[in-house]
C-alpha cells in the first residue's frame, strides 16, 4: 500500500524551521502549520538515496505511523511525498527522555515506575490492538509530551515496526537492540507480539533498580544469559521492591512466549492498576543514582560509536559489515546500538533506512561498556592502558582549567577546529567550529573565587589514537552577594590523537553552566 498522493506541496501548508536533529538520509526540523499556528517536528528524507527496499520501509513506517493513535505514541499528523522528499510530520515532543527526567526528580518511587510502566503498556496495548509490533522498545524511544510536571510518556520511533495481524508467530529478521532483545529472536525462532513485553519486562527492571536484568561485556555471553532468562534480584537494593512488582518481572521475563504475560494482562496486574494499594510510595534514592550512571553510559556509548566510525574515515551513511557468521549488519554513526538483519535476499542494499534508531554493528571485542554486577558502578578497566587513560583525564582537566581562567588562546590549542558539541546552549542542535564558543569567553564574566572538580571520570580507550571520558563536572562559585553555590553537569568529551597531541573532537553537556564556565 502505497503512500496517498499528496494534493499540496510541504510548502503550502507549513513553514519550516530550525534543525532539531540529522542523520544520514534525513533531517528534522521544527515546522509550524500555517492554517494553525501549532509546532510540529518534520522529518524529511532525501527520498534520491534510498534504494526501493529502504523506499518500502519508510512506506511501512508511514503506514503503521498513521494506523496508530494513541495519547501514549508520538504522533504521525501529515505524511506528504514529493519528487525527491518524502515529509513525515509528527508531534513536537519538547520533554526529552523519560529516563533523563526521572533522575532530575526530588522525588521517585515504586508507585511513580508503575505508572511509568503503565503508560508504555497502554502505548504496547495499543500497537498490538492494532496489530503492530514495535520490535525496538528501550530507554531512548520513551519520550516525554513536554517538560511539564506529570508530562505523558510517549513511545517514538516506529523504523523497524512491523504489522502482525492477531496471534501471528513467523521469522521476520533479526531486530532489536542487544539487551532488550527476547530469546525467542536470539534463537532465531518464530515470534510476534510478546517480543515487546518482553522489553518491556527489562526496561520495568532497569526502573526499579536503575540496572539491567541482562548485562555482560561480551555479546554473546549477554546472548547466552537472555536465552535461558538468567536474572536475578540481588540484596540489598531489590530487598526494598514488593514482591508484586517483581511479581510483574517474572511474567514478563518469562522465556516461553506462549506463557509471557500480554499487554492487556499485564494492565490489569495489581500492581499496576492497585498501585495506590501496592506499589511502594517509599523514595528510591539509589535507583536514581545508578540511573545515573546508566544513562551516562548509554550516551558514553555513542560517542564511542561515533568516534569509532569518524576516525576510521567513515561517512556518516549507513555501511554494510560482515560479521563473523556471514550475515550482513549493517553500521551507522547512530547512538543507539539497534540492530537490524531482515534475512530477505534482496535486502543487499547500498545504505539504510535513517531514523532515530539506526541499525549499529557491534563489535563485541571493540565496545567494552560494562555494568558491573549488582552495584552498576564503573566501565571495566585493564592493567593495559591505565597510564593513557591517565593523560586523559589530565588532558580533560587542563581544558576545564583554560575554560575557567578565560584562556581561549589555550582553550583552542586543546580543541580541534572543527569541534563539534551538543549542550543545552545550542538548544538541542549539533554546534560544528569555535564560533559559538567563542562567544562566551569574549562575554562571559571570568570568576576568580572558581573551582572545578572532575567526580567518576570514565575512560574508554580505542586503539592508540581515540579516547572518551565520561565524568559529573561539579563547579563551586560565589555570586556577587559572597554566597556560595556549586553547579553540576554531566560530561562526554571524545578525544583523537593527531600529531602525537590529544585533541578534544566532541563533547556532550548534560545541563546549562553557569555563565563564566560555558563550555
Amino acid at each position: 500500500m502505497a503512500a496517498p498522493a499528496a494534493c499540496t506541496r510541504f510548502s503550502d501548508n507549513y513553514d519550516l524551521k530550525e534543525e532539531l536533529g540529522k542523520g544520514a538520509f534525513s533531517v528534522v526540523r521544527r515546522c509550524v502549520q500555517k492554517s494553525t499556528g501549532l509546532e510540529f517536528a518534520a522529518k524529511i528524507i532525501n527520498t534520491k538515496k534510498l534504494s526501493a527496499r529502504d523506499f518500502q520501509k519508510l512506506e511501512r513506517e508511514a503506514r503503521i505511523c498513521r494506523k496508530l493513535q494513541h495519547p501514549n505514541i508520538v504522533r504521525l499528523h501529515d505524511s506528504i511525498q514529493e519528487e525527491h522528499f518524502h515529509y513525515l510530520v509528527f508531534d513536537l515532543v519538547t520533554g526529552g527522555e523519560l529516563f533523563e527526567d526521572i533522575v532530575a526528580r526530588e522525588f521517585y518511587s515504586e508507585a511513580d515506575a508503575s505508572h511509568c510502566i503503565q503508560q508504555i503498556l497502554e502505548s504496547v496495548h495499543h500497537c498490538h490492538s492494532n496489530g503492530v509490533v514495535h520490535r525496538d522498545l528501550k530507554p531512548e524511544n520513551l519520550l516525554l509530551a513536554s517538560k511539564a510536571k506529570g508530562a505523558a510518556v510517549k513511545l517514538a520511533d516506529f523504523g523497524l515496526a512491523i504489522e502482525v495481524p492477531g496471534d501471528q508467530q513467523a521469522w521476520f529478521g533479526f531486530a532489536g537492540t542487544p539487551g532488550y532483545l527476547s530469546p525467542e529472536v536470539l534463537k532465531k525462532e518464530p515470534y510476534g507480539k510478546p517480543v515487546d513485553i518482553w522489553a518491556c519486562g527489562v526496561i520495568l527492571y532497569i526502573l526499579l533498580v536503575g540496572y539491567p536484568p541482562f548485562w555482560d561485556e561480551d555479546q554473546h555471553r549477554l546472548y547466552a544469559q537472555i536465552k535461558i532468562g538468567a536474572y536475578d534480584y540481588p540484596s540489598p537494593e531489590w530487598d526494598t521492591v514488593t514482591a508484586e512488582a517483581k511479581s510483574l518481572i517474572n511474567e514478563m521475563l518469562t522465556v516461553n512466549p506462549s506463557k509471557r504475560i500480554t499487554a492487556s494482562e499485564a494492565l490489569k496486574h495489581p500492581w499496576i492498576c492497585q498501585r495506590e494499594r501496592v506499589a511502594s510510595m517509599v523514595h528510591r534514592q539509589e535507583t536514581v543514582d545508578c540511573l545515573k550512571k546508566f544513562n551516562a553510559r548509554r550516551k558514553l556509548k555513542g560517542a564511542i560509536l561515533t568516534t569509532m566510525l569518524a576516525t576510521r574515515n567513515f561517512s556518516s551513511r549507513s555501511i554494510i559489515t560482515k560479521k563473523g557468521d556471514g550475515s550482513q549488519v549493517k553500521e551507522s554513526t547512530d547512538s543507539s546500538t539497534t540492530l537490524e538483519d531482515d534475512d530477505i535476499k534482496e535486502d543487499k542494499v547500498k545504505g539504510g533506512v535513517d531514523r532515530s534508531s539506526t541499525v549499529i554493528a557491534k563489535d563485541p571485542e571493540e565496545i567494552r561498556i560494562v555494568c558491573p554486577n549488582k552495584t552498576c558502578s564503573q566501565l571495566s578497566t585493564s592493567s593495559y592502558g591505565s597510564a593513557r587513560k591517565q593523560e586523559i583525564i589530565k588532558m580533560t582537566e587542563q581544558l576545564i582549567e583554560a575554560i575557567n581562567t578565560g584562556e581561549y588562546e589555550a582553550y583552542t590549542k586543546i580543541c580541534d577546529p572543527h569541534l563539534t558539541a551538543f549542550e543545552p546552549e545550542a538548544l538541542g542542535n549539533l554546534v560544528e567550529g569555535m564560533d559559538f564558543h567563542k562567544f562566551y569567553f569574549d562575554n562571559g564574566k571570568n570568576c576568580k573565587a572558581l573551582n572545578t572538580t572532575i567526580l567518576n571520570p570514565h575512560v574508554h580507550l580505542m586503539g592508540d589514537e581515540a579516547a572518551c571520558i565520561a565524568y559529573v563536572r561539579l563547579t563551586q562559585y560565589m555570586d556577587k552577594q559572597g554566597q556560595a553555590h556549586t553547579h553540576q553537569s554531566e560530561e562526554t568529551r571524545v578525544w583523537h590523537k593527531r600529531d602525537n597531541k590529544w585533541q578534544n573532537v566532541h563533547f556532550h553537556r548534560s545541563s546549562v553552566t553557569p555563565p563564566f564556565a560555558m563550555k
